[in-house]
């Protein structure tokens, strides 16, 4: 596949640019994920961030994406702490 060029479409390009920047994954772990090339993906990120507009949503994120994002990371932090607690009570009981 040497020398070949892929087509990608703006909701492609649009959908890996929001993914990378809301998932906090790694541009290489998005990258293969999607089996895209890391500086494919590397530069369609910051065609968004320079409002290139080429076919590419910017990634600044909406309110109302962020927050859903943040809903939930408060709901998984939630669970993990309530994880932890049932843990801490399991091992502070003397008569397990």
């Amino acid at each position: 596949m040497s020398g070949t060029r892929r087509r990608y479409t703006a909701e492609f390009k649009s959908e890996a640019v929001r993914l990378l920047a809301t998932s906090g994954k790694p541009v290489a772990q998005i990258a293969r994920e999607l089996g895209v090339n890391e500086q494919t993906l590397h530069s369609w990120h910051q065609k968004a961030r320079a409002g290139d507009g080429a076919g590419v949503v910017a990634d600044r994120l909406t309110v109302e994406e962020e927050n859903r994002r943040l809903r939930r990371e408060n709901a998984r932090l939630k669970e993990e702490r309530d994880i932890l607690k049932k843990a801490t009570a399991y091992f502070a009981n003397p008569n397990r």
